[in-house]
């Protein structure tokens, strides 16, 4: 067997799994997951009509690089969302992907050269979307963990070893956006430092402020003088978008040449998406209509949600505030966040995620047990389920709070 199979950890949900073994909730109580980040809104009814029209499209094989239609159209949705010049996203420039998990994590195993001395790092966030760690160690390297706000903090002798970034904006649990400063920074260190940055924009489209919608690594690519998006790909899904996380559909876009390379790491990866999915991609990606829509219901959850929980962690010394991206919330809980979340289940049937399995506890940017866990005593709520579920939950979770208050 693959030896760094050895290096992985549990999966988040596994472990949550464990914590929560045993417990019997108060029957009388319906259950609330808030704790995988699967959107429960409707899907768009024309995507699943497209679909269902297309199935003709079964009995043939698809090739790993797409139909020209959807790399067209995720090109088109690109200069839209992200203000582009018409047409500067070449069908070159964009692989359709079964989902940004499978695309984010067969990325690394195509651009890793483990070979290499000094031993090579991939640098991520911390807290993190865990497929960028697996991927890393897969892949024969070693994390690096990082606060993305804070890259003038990282060595030029660490940087001088990154052979890829894992950037993700809005941030995953965090909703933190990275401006175009910060992003544009990161491009200016990967020319000085020879290195590929991969960014995780898969929440682009869920944000507060309609007058600040998040930029992309292209933007800042573009900026920094890259007319060709060199040595950036941003990764995009329709699962947050488009409330279509069955549908595994989503697309790698930037240096043309580095996806050249990546294509055939797929081409025999044997990951080709099958042409009815491609087919109602496509409607995805070409409507927007229904994207502000969805961007709506999450408006209204966190303006339901907030004013119920934000004075009760205020109370314990912590500020709730609404994230900038994304559908999380990250509130400090004022304890083990552990135990926070399996009193939680078993008093209230009401299921979130500790924010220490959403991170690592690190020194100097690489693991140390005895390190800093900057997930260790936060929980992500994630606001997936309808509005009069996540009205319910927040009830009960600030019950819950109360209850320990007193």
């Amino acid at each position: 067997m693959n030896s760094h199979l050895a290096a992985l950890q549990a999966y988040p949900f596994e472990r949550l799994a464990r914590l929560k073994a045993g417990i019997e909730p108060p029957a009388t109580l319906e259950h609330i997951a808030l704790s995988i980040g699967e959107p429960k809104h409707a899907p768009p009814a024309f995507v699943s009509e497209t679909l269902r029209e297309s199935l003709a499209g079964l009995g043939q094989y698809p090739s790993t690089i797409g139909l020209p239609q959807l790399r067209a159209a995720c090109g088109r949705w690109l200069e839209r969302r992200f203000a582009l010049a018409p047409n500067s996203i070449g069908e070159n420039q964009v692989l359709p992907v079964n989902g940004t998990r499978e695309a984010l994590f067969a990325y690394a195993q195509a651009v890793i050269d483990s070979t290499s001395e000094p031993a090579p790092l991939v640098a991520m966030p911390n807290p993190f979307y865990q497929i960028y760690e697996g991927a890393a160690l897969l892949a024969g390297a070693t994390p690096y963990f990082i606060d993305p706000l804070r890259l003038d903090a990282v060595p030029d002798s660490v940087w001088q070893r990154v052979q890829l970034l894992y950037l993700c904006s809005p941030g995953n649990p965090d909703g933190r956006v990275l401006d175009l400063d910060t992003l544009t920074y990161a491009v200016e260190l990967a020319d000085r430092h020879d290195f590929v940055i991969a960014a995780d924009e898969c929440y682009a489209e869920l944000y507060h402020d309609p007058e600040a919608p998040p930029p992309s690594l292209l933007n800042a690519a573009l900026q920094a003088g890259h007319g060709s998006f060199e040595r950036c790909v941003v990764f995009h899904s329709l699962s947050k978008r488009s409330s279509l996380p069955g549908l595994r559909s989503g697309f790698v876009a930037g240096d043309a040449a580095l996806l050249k390379d990546f294509l055939l790491y797929r081409t025999y990866h044997g990951c080709a998406m099958p042409i009815p999915t491609q087919l109602a991609s496509i409607a995805a990606w070409n409507d927007d209509a229904h994207v502000e829509d969805n961007r709506a219901l999450y408006r209204q959850k966190f303006s339901a949600v907030l004013p119920i929980l934000s004075p009760l962690f205020a109370a314990l010394g912590h500020e709730l505030q609404q994230p900038a991206g994304g559908f999380y919330l990250w509130p400090l809980v004022g304890e083990d966040d552990e135990r926070f979340t399996r009193e939680l289940f078993a008093q209230q049937h009401v299921t979130v995620v500790p924010g220490s399995y959403l991170s690592r506890p690190a020194r100097d940017g690489y693991l140390d047990p005895e390190g800093l866990n900057p997930g260790a005593g936060r929980v992500r709520i994630s606001l997936v389920a309808s509005l009069d579920e996540c009205l319910l939950a927040a009830h009960r979770i600030a019950h819950f709070v109360k209850g320990r208050r007193t």
